[in-house]
């Protein structure tokens, strides 16, 4: 049963997985703006206390869950839940990072398949269950977040490569099979260093080095996202690269 109406909550609802301090927590806040009932998770219990807080100052509607991406079981009972209690899923964001620099001979196979379960097997998970849930109405976004080791591998990101270049390939078959049913799929590369505290905090040279417009700002990346959400099917982009204008590529 949906209960969203009996809460007075808006029966359309956006659903981030992996709503960190940066990208994620932008994302739910152009979410909550444009009107969308926003889910968030994260793996540690009261992680999106602060974002939630945010989000209902600003008179917008928000929920937090607890999630491990990689684990089958919850991911499906996260879904449901949503469904059932919350609202119908418009909108589901899969931002899960992984993001970890290992030389290949430091590489352990524990950290190598742990990197590949966050990245791609998570990302499978959660593509699977937000199509079982759109497919039937024929509608419905599945944006999934790329970086730069998405589309080439560098030294030390052997296991994040490996894990990002499978989600965008999963992103793409995706795209291909149920495109043509109603249901956008789209993969964005974030190609730079994301504007963020821990970024400045733990690379304050970097940072500096970079100067204006090297950094890219977390709210500029939520304008994409509903930007995607938000296109004519005659006309929906895939693949969408975002980059300061300074980053070299």
């Amino acid at each position: 049963m949906n209960e969203s109406a009996a809460s007075g909550l808006p029966q359309k609802v956006c659903l981030i997985v992996g709503a960190g301090n940066g990208t994620g927590s932008a994302v739910a806040k152009r979410f909550a703006q444009a009107g969308y009932t926003v889910c968030v998770t994260r793996r540690t219990p009261d992680a999106s206390q602060g974002l939630l807080a945010a989000i209902h100052e600003s008179g917008g509607r928000a929920l937090a869950f607890t999630l491990d991406a990689r684990r089958e079981d919850e991911v499906v009972n996260l879904f449901q839940k949503i469904e059932q209690d919350v609202g119908t899923l418009e909108v589901v964001v899969f931002n899960v990072g992984g993001n970890v620099r290992f030389p290949l001979l430091e590489m352990t196979a524990q950290k190598y398949f742990k990197t590949w379960e966050m990245c791609a097997m998570a990302g499978f998970l959660v593509g699977r269950e937000a199509v079982r849930m759109m497919l039937p109405r024929q509608r419905g976004t599945i944006l999934f977040t790329g970086a730069t080791a998405s589309l080439r591998g560098g030294v030390g990101f052997s296991a994040f490569a490996g894990g990002k270049a499978a989600l965008r390939a999963l992103a793409q078959s995706m795209a291909r099979e149920f495109g043509p049913q109603g249901l956008h799929v789209a993969h964005i590369v974030i190609d730079g260093v994301i504007d963020s505290e821990r970024v400045r905090t733990t690379q304050p040279e970097r940072v500096a080095a970079l100067g204006s417009k090297g950094l890219i700002e977390p709210d500029s990346i939520a304008q994409a996202y509903v930007w995607l959400h938000e296109q004519s099917p005659d006309a929906w982009t895939f693949e969408l690269d975002l980059r300061p204008a300074k980053e070299r590529w």
